[in-house]
């Protein structure tokens, strides 16, 4: 199984083409933080708990 993300889906990021698909969450969550500090220019090490589960709840099996 495959899990997913979209950047468009977080809110404030609705006009962000990224998407992810790796074969576990945690690897789909590197990639997510990796683009966060590139394309958005945040430091993902400064992210909130809540930030964390927002993304993570957008994270789906495909």
């Amino acid at each position: 199984m495959a899990y997913s993300y979209r950047c468009r889906d977080y809110p404030g990021n609705e006009a962000c083409p990224a998407m992810f698909t790796a074969e576990t969450e945690a690897e789909v969550m590197k990639h997510v933080e990796l683009h966060g500090a590139i394309a958005h220019g945040e430091d993902p090490k400064q992210w909130s708990p809540e930030d964390r589960k927002q993304v993570m709840k957008l994270i789906v099996a495909t």
